[in-house]
C-alpha cells in the first residue's frame, strides 16, 4: 500500500518543491502567451492579405456579364477614391502593427 500512496500523482504533487511549482505555472503562462501572440500575428497577415485583395478587386470595373458595359454615370467616383482611400489606410496601419508584433514577439520568445 505505501508504495501505490508514493508513486501516485496525489503525493507526488504534494511534494513538489515551490520552485518546481513556480517552473511548471511560468511554461503553462509562457506557452500561452506565445501561442496568443502568434495567432494575433497570423491573423493580421490574413488581414493584410484580404485587404490587399479587396483593393485590387476594386479595380475590376467590369460588368456582370459579357454583354453590358459600366456606365460612365453608374460609376461613383468619390465613393470609390474614399473606399480605396480607407483601404490604403487599413493596410498601412495593420502593416505597422504587423511589423511591431513581430519584432515584440521575437524579443518576447525568439523568431517566428
Amino acid at each position: 500500500m505505501t508504495d501505490k500512496v508514493e508513486k501516485g500523482a496525489f503525493i507526488g504533487s504534494l511534494k513538489r518543491t515551490n520552485k518546481d511549482i513556480k517552473g511548471d505555472r511560468a511554461e503553462a503562462i509562457a506557452e500561452d502567451a506565445e501561442m496568443s501572440y502568434r495567432r494575433s500575428i497570423e491573423d493580421m497577415q490574413v488581414s493584410l492579405k484580404r485587404l490587399a485583395r479587396e483593393q485590387e478587386n476594386m479595380l475590376d470595373l467590369s460588368p456582370g456579364t459579357s454583354y453590358s458595359l459600366m456606365l460612365g454615370e453608374d460609376f461613383d467616383s468619390s465613393a470609390f477614391i474614399t473606399r480605396d482611400a480607407e483601404v490604403g489606410l487599413d493596410i498601412h496601419n495593420t502593416t505597422t502593427k504587423l511589423n511591431i508584433a513581430i519584432q515584440r514577439y521575437t524579443h518576447l520568445f525568439g523568431a517566428l
